[in-house]
């Protein structure tokens, strides 16, 4: 039982049996070691040449990829403080869709450094306002010295920089063409909602074969095989209501007492199918989506109305039919007329891989399109889509903001070079923690440089000398060579560094200022704090976090 003095000779005790609790320097030093464990298993999957990793769950599922994001949420972390880093990851996955291990990364390294100012008795309250400072300061840089761009060509340098390294290589400039025009095409008054890039994957061809489909695919067939499979120039409905004959609301009994009365009722049911028929036949409509059910004698007759018929159609990809055809969901039958149609240039039936789908294609101005990615093996086409997604982020928050930065590490020497010019202006110890998360921005061209075999020193020490001329020089990867990074067409949007930097301070921040760690869990259960009892004695101890 956990207690924390006594009164008469007798222990106060405020807490349950099984509780755990780490206080002080234990509590940080063990949170900090969490944070730097967590940015080094992700730090060598960073740029063109990092490494993949290998994730298997508890049913043997594997997961092979190099997205920051995508190692965290499927590694089992236990440890609290890690837990936080992870929620970095996902805030800069769902604000950018791109940076999530540069976040990360630069989270763990200010933790890093954070742990060398604890050892010269700097507190840590102190640590943690001098990151503020800086963090507003990097903001400040950050905005000097991004590029204004937004046309074509500028998005698809964003978009090749995003897919690079991640298993696209050989395919990246058709992808980026692929993406470019998704974004472009779903762009409503300059916003963008993804939600409207439809992402279909299917395997068994070349990463060559995906293409952008104008309109939407939907993972159905036709109800009826007596139905067409193919319509061109369609006039598509979209229905949210079962067609069929629907059940009264209230228990009813309906008493028959000859066979007559029995023929009569049977036909009432059929004629009510068939009106309901006739009425979408005579709105006009030739292609028939349905959200719910559609009666067999109902399939029946719209296969001889020639109407092509989908059933049980996702409600998220009604809502895509309507933005790509025009169309309106109606929910009541009788309600249903002309003005209520999409319109689509063709709606055919394809088998691809083996299974049937629906190609709504050839839309007017569609708001809503669709991505079929192609891959060889299921595995390389789940990280073509993580690829893709990344690449989707990148090219709207560009389109958005309109702002672009140069790449290979360029923009964090520059911010370090600044932040390191504006801590000679302040006084007091908060000098040394703007100096330090300057000097914890360097970790990104220092892991580009050690992930493609380089010597990370020499890497630094000349883009610092190259930063004197110009802003834009980062590191070239496959040459060696400190390049201008936006002739050479490696460029990020604005909007991934500011979230990267301001996520990661902020978690840092959170991080640093705990120095109390309880853990309470029901009587006599022993509470599970992923390895934080004893960690103060263990400084080179390393906390279990999976």
């Amino acid at each position: 039982m956990a207690q924390l003095g006594q009164g008469q000779g007798q222990p106060i005790i405020i807490m349950p049996e099984g509780s755990s609790r780490v206080l002080g320097r234990d509590a940080q030093r063990m949170n900090i070691l969490a944070g730097k464990v967590l940015a080094e298993t992700v730090r060598t999957t960073l740029g063109p040449k990092g490494m993949d990793k290998m994730l298997v769950d508890g049913l043997g599922d594997i997961v092979v990829t190099n997205d920051g994001v995508t190692i965290l949420k499927e590694m089992d972390i236990e440890h609290p403080a890690a837990k936080m880093l992870v929620e970095v990851a996902k805030t800069q996955e769902d604000e950018v869709g791109d940076g999530t291990t540069t976040a990360v990364i630069i989270a763990g390294e200010l933790l890093k450094k954070a742990e060398n100012l604890l050892d010269m008795d700097i507190h840590p309250t102190i640590i943690a306002m001098g990151y503020r400072q800086a963090a507003e300061k990097a903001q400040e840089i950050l905005s000097v010295i991004s590029i204004d761009a937004d046309d074509r060509e500028t998005l698809m340098k964003v978009a090749m920089t995003a897919m690079t390294g991640k298993g696209t290589e050989k395919a990246r400039e058709p992808l980026a063409e692929l993406v470019v025009g998704a974004v472009k095409q779903v762009e409503d008054d300059g916003e963008i909602d993804q939600d409207h890039i439809k992402i279909e994957k299917k395997d068994g061809a070349t990463i060559d074969d995906s293409q952008l489909v104008n309109g939407v695919i939907i993972d159905k067939e036709p109800v009826h095989p007596g139905m067409p499979k193919k319509m061109e120039d369609a006039r598509i409905a979209l229905l949210n209501s079962a067609i069929e004959v629907k059940e009264t609301e209230v228990d009813a009994e309906i008493r028959i007492t000859d066979p007559a009365q029995m023929q009569a009722f049977i036909e009432q049911e059929e004629q009510m199918i068939k009106d309901m028929v006739n009425k979408i036949a005579d709105a006009g409509a030739t292609v028939l989506f349905c959200q719910k059910g559609i009666d067999d004698l109902a399939q029946h007759y719209l296969a001889k109305a020639g109407i092509m018929a989908v059933r049980r159609v996702k409600k998220s990809d009604m809502e895509k039919l309507a933005r790509a055809t025009g169309a309106t969901v109606v929910s009541n039958i009788e309600d249903l007329d002309f003005e209520d149609l999409g319109l689509a240039g063709s709606v055919a039936e394809k088998k691809i891989s083996g299974e049937a789908m629906i190609f709504v294609e050839d839309c007017k101005d569609p708001k809503s399109v669709t991505l079929l990615i192609r891959g060889s093996t299921q595995h390389v086409v789940d990280e073509i889509e993580r690829a893709i997604e990344d690449a989707i982020g990148v090219v709207a928050a560009t389109i958005e903001d309109g702002k672009v930065v140069a790449g290979g590490g360029a923009a964090e020497i520059s911010i370090a070079k600044g932040l390191k010019e504006y801590a000679d202006t302040i006084s007091g110890r908060e000098q040394l923690a703007v100096t330090a998360f300057a000097e914890a921005l360097e970790v990104v061209p220092k892991t580009l440089a050690e992930n493609a075999g380089l010597d990370s020193i020499d890497a630094l020490v000349d883009l610092r000398a190259a930063h004197e001329k110009s802003l834009y020089m980062g590191l070239n990867v496959f040459t060696g060579d400190v390049t201008d990074m936006y002739r050479a067409g490696v460029i990020e949007p604005h909007r991934v560094k500011k979230q990267a930097i301001q996520s990661a301070a902020e978690a840092a921040e959170m991080i640093l200022r705990i120095d109390d760690v309880i853990a309470s869990t029901g009587a006599g259960k022993e509470p599970d704090m992923g390895g934080m009892e004893g960690m103060g004695g263990m400084p080179g101890g390393m906390p279990p976090m999976m």
